[in-house]
């Protein structure tokens, strides 16, 4: 919580005591003393007798060709580093004659000299290559049927209802594959690929009289907020994609029963905490709606869009030209002010000084602002009362920054974060561009909350699919020109081109605009539904047991968010769930936990351990 965005501060630790994470972008070897082990190409380990048999993980979220490889994870003595990656001791191959590394297969660029740059034309044809290839692997792959549909499951002819109306009751998934149609660039150019690419994008042979025509679209639509001209649009350019016969359109609408912070008190277990708990309802209810094989946009941000420090890379490869437009787009984002002319010289200040300060610097600067509870620089306000969207570009122009949590945590904790911040800082790294490290952390943080969504909104019977999250995605996303990426609109300008070059051109007037605030409507609207629920979880909370947080400072800015003060709505959220998720780490009993001779035994009987003094 206090620097999510930071693999410094995040390191190879995860929730359960002994357990440990491979980096993205790395890969877990065991060797048997074999010389010929290695890696090919695309990240797979192989050995003397060829591939297989080892553990491997993706870059960031899905293996190639979505096989959903996130990572893997193990328990092991402590370790040393060993240049590209790691090299463990103590480990049980390691006993057998064997050892085990951790070694990184992604390739990086130097921080002296500049990679060479694709054309745009061409890296953008490669972006459409790898995009439609995966969607194409989503639908030639076997189609995931629902168990429900199964015999003797269907609890038999209701009053007016149909087979399709009894499964929608039960909650079951539709067969076939289906896609979000919310409105935006990412999802409606996958319902657009999947329901033009050559095949069966709809629903399979046997089930229902439109076989193989038609593709289920899902559009959610939130009754409880007030709907502004940017979610009214979006609903809009969702109703006329819709139209396209080889779609079939579903709305979903819902009321406050499924806003953010709703049912709390139920719901799965998931392997970590993540802020995608508060709204899993909001999710459940709108995939409930959809295929057993659904595609979603996820990842299409963070793989197409420049991060902020990215400017710091252009100023590092001497194209000073490239910062004038989105430095003027930054300016016209929050509309006219006082401030308005000053913002491209801001911006360039920002990205100068951050191509200017060394790793270790950026690091050890904000170990001391956690010491010294400075967080108005990570809120995006700046002391010259810069705020908005030029004042969060200015703050993530840094080597890393405290999270929107952060100003709510104890002392202690923050003082444990700043001594692990100030050893990575000391300890030898691969150098690299800031805006390339800062671009690839943001992308592993968006897989980890992507893996927590698909647990905290899984269905039976239904396979979430991201091909955005696609390793070959990701990759053809990377070889993109910084001087593309950091124009505005340039998201919308390759997903635009990705259609154009599979024969779709007739869009909305519209498509591609940004939709962020209506988000932000809707979890301040949960919030102040939900607040007297939310006061009572913070009355006696694991993470005070925990000495992580003080129950009376969270219990103010939750009052304080509820009443509509300005207040980082992504920090309560962390909070929220990391809370959640301890009480339902804490109430999970059964036989996968404690095996035959304790069946009813608490999971964690001994309850949160109060974390020692510094």
């Amino acid at each position: 919580m206090a620097c999510p965005d930071s693999p410094e501060a995040i390191g190879d630790g995860t929730p359960y005591q002994g357990v440990r994470r491979v980096p993205p972008g790395h890969a877990l070897v065991l060797r048997g003393g074999s010389a010929s082990d290695g890696f090919d190409r695309d990240g797979r380990a192989y050995g003397r007798d060829g591939p297989g048999g080892y553990a491997a993980s993706g870059p960031y979220a899905i293996s190639n060709r979505a096989e959903g490889a996130y990572g893997a994870a193990y328990g092991d003595a402590p370790y040393r580093d060993a240049g590209h990656g790691a090299r463990h001791t103590g480990s049980r191959g390691a006993g057998r004659g064997g050892s085990r590394d951790v070694i990184g297969y992604e390739p990086t660029a130097s921080l002296a000299v500049a990679a060479p740059q694709l054309d745009p034309g061409q890296a953008v044809e490669g972006v459409r290559e790898a995009l439609i290839e995966a969607v194409r692997v989503c639908l030639a792959a076997p189609r995931h049927a629902p168990e429900a549909e199964g015999p003797g499951l269907d609890p038999g002819p209701v009053p007016g209802m149909g087979p399709a109306e009894r499964r929608a009751a039960r909650g079951a998934p539709a067969a076939g594959v289906g896609a979000d149609l919310s409105g935006g660039s990412a999802s409606c150019t996958l319902a657009l690929l999947a329901a033009g690419l050559p095949g069966v994008p709809g629903t399979p042979l046997g089930h229902g009289t439109e076989a193989g025509e038609r593709l289920l679209a899902v559009t959610f639509n939130d009754l409880a907020t007030v709907p502004g001209r940017v979610r009214e649009a979006e609903l809009e350019r969702a109703r006329v994609i819709a139209a396209n016969p080889r779609l079939h359109h579903v709305v979903v609408a819902a009321g406050a029963e499924v806003l953010s912070y709703a049912a709390l008190d139920r719901g799965p277990l998931t392997d970590e905490p993540g802020p995608t708990l508060v709204s899993a309802e909001r999710h459940r209810r709108r995939l409930s709606a959809g295929s057993a094989d659904h595609l979603v946009g996820h990842g299409a941000r963070q793989v197409l869009d420049a991060h902020p420090a990215r400017l710091a890379d252009l100023l590092l490869d001497w194209r000073r030209r490239h910062l004038l437009r989105p430095a003027t787009a930054l300016a016209r984002a929050d509309g006219p002010s006082a401030h308005s002319f000053f913002v491209p010289f801001t911006v360039y200040r920002a990205a100068r000084k951050l191509a200017r300060t060394p790793y270790c610097e950026g690091v050890e600067a904000v170990a001391s602002k956690l010491l010294d509870r400075h967080f108005a620089e990570a809120d995006g306000a700046e002391g010259d009362g810069v705020g908005g969207a030029v004042g969060a570009s200015l703050a993530a122009l840094a080597w890393c920054r405290p999270g929107p949590a952060a100003r709510w945590l104890t002392g202690e904790a923050l003082a444990e974060v700043s001594v692990r911040l100030e050893t990575a800082a000391a300890r030898p790294v691969l150098l690299r561009r800031p805006g390339e490290r800062r671009a690839d952390a943001a992308l592993a943080r968006h897989a980890a909350d992507h893996r927590v969504f698909e647990q905290a909104a899984e269905i039976r019977s239904h396979r979430l699919h991201a091909p955005f999250l696609d390793n070959q995605v990701v990759r053809a996303c990377r070889a993109l020109p910084e001087a593309l990426r950091v124009q505005p609109g340039a998201r919308a300008l390759v997903l635009r081109a990705v259609l154009a070059g599979a024969g779709i051109r007739d869009l909305p007037p519209g498509w591609g605009a940004p939709s962020h605030a209506s988000h932000t409507v809707a979890a301040r609207a949960g919030l102040r539904h939900a607040i007297d629920d939310l006061i009572a979880l913070f009355d006696a909370p694991l993470l005070a047991d925990a000495g992580l947080v003080e129950a009376r400072v969270v219990r103010k800015a939750l009052r304080a968010a509820a009443d509509g003060e300005r207040v980082p709505l992504d920090g309560i959220a962390e909070l929220v769930s990391t809370e959640v998720w301890l009480r339902r780490l804490l109430a999970r009993r059964g036989t996968c936990w404690t095996g035959r001779a304790a069946p009813r035994q608490r999971a964690v009987a001994g309850g949160v351990v109060p974390r020692p003094s510094l």
